[in-house]
């Protein structure tokens, strides 16, 4: 019986060394954590009013950056805290749990991450704003919202599209306000009897016309093939662009502006022509000879 209460005493005595001993090790454990507490709430507040000023309109993404850049903080606090109270092995397998846990999360949240990261950009690269038209994995349409996640596009059809923020990035987009401007390119083409000068001085004289051309810029006319049966060409002018009914607006125009004057001129307008070959080489119009037929 007094030898199990002198063991009693004996252990007693023992923890009481080793927390006097230990004590130190607490109270600078607890002071380093603070430390870092306060630390990470500071710097999440200071990151609160700078990402404020870089993101005006995403208050989401304000949050979710501070709340990340306090967390890694304290992270860091935490496993200092371990490694000074001398809990190495703790630690160890909170790190070991930690890879495993991030393996299985990189694998489940692999694409949720890479969206975020490219909506990150986007907003921090501002290519397109709310309102812009804009081309995104082949949809055309208004930017209505830039999310962390997904971007939002009105189309013509009037149906909103949510195109994911990494495609974006893993392709090329198009945004056609960028400028304030944008460039109409008319097609077409005349035949193989008409005078080409005429067709050029034409069609120039008729772009010119166009009240929604900006005259600062230059029209261009080009020639661009020999097709055929045709003269292919090109008229290249820009137009002030806040809206797509700008662009197909000005096409209307053109297009009528051309037949219209080119009809008074004229000027064949391009269609397919087929040639019959007869035995003779290279073709024989069909009103050159007179056609015969036989009856056995």
């Amino acid at each position: 019986m007094n030898e199990g209460i002198k063991n009693i005493n004996k252990t007693l005595l023992q923890w009481k060394d080793e927390a006097i001993n230990y004590l130190p090790k607490i109270l600078l454990a607890i002071v380093v954590f603070l430390t870092f507490y306060f630390l990470a709430k500071f710097i999440r507040k200071f990151s609160i009013r700078f990402y404020q000023k870089l993101f005006k309109s995403k208050p989401e993404a304000v949050g979710l950056i501070s709340s990340i850049i306090y967390f890694i903080i304290l992270l860091m606090g935490t496993f200092l805290t371990l490694e000074v109270l001398g809990l190495e092995s703790v630690l160890t397998k909170l790190l070991a749990g930690a890879g495993i846990v991030g393996i299985v999360a990189g694998f489940a949240f692999k694409d949720i991450a890479s969206n975020a990261f490219a909506g990150f950009l986007l907003n921090v690269q501002r290519p397109f704003k709310i309102g812009d038209w804009v081309s995104l994995d082949e949809t055309f349409g208004t930017i209505l919202e830039i999310g962390m996640i997904t971007t939002s596009v009105k189309t013509i059809s009037g149906q909103e599209v949510f195109v994911p923020n990494q495609l974006i990035y893993n392709n090329t987009f198009t945004n056609y306000s960028t400028f304030g401007k944008r460039r109409v390119i008319f097609k077409s083409g005349v035949s193989y009897g008409d005078d080409l000068d005429l067709v050029r001085r034409a069609s120039l004289e008729e772009v010119d016309k166009i009240e929604a051309v900006l005259k600062n810029e230059v029209i261009d006319f080009y020639f661009t093939e020999i097709a055929s049966s045709t003269y292919n060409f090109e008229v290249r002018f820009w137009i002030k662009f806040n809206y797509q009914k700008d662009y197909l607006n000005a096409m209307n125009e053109i297009i009528m502006r051309i037949k219209k004057r080119f009809e008074q001129e004229d000027i064949s307008l391009a269609y397919a022509v087929t040639t019959l070959d007869f035995g003779v080489k290279g073709g024989v119009n069909i009103f050159d000879k007179p056609i015969v037929t036989r009856t056995e």
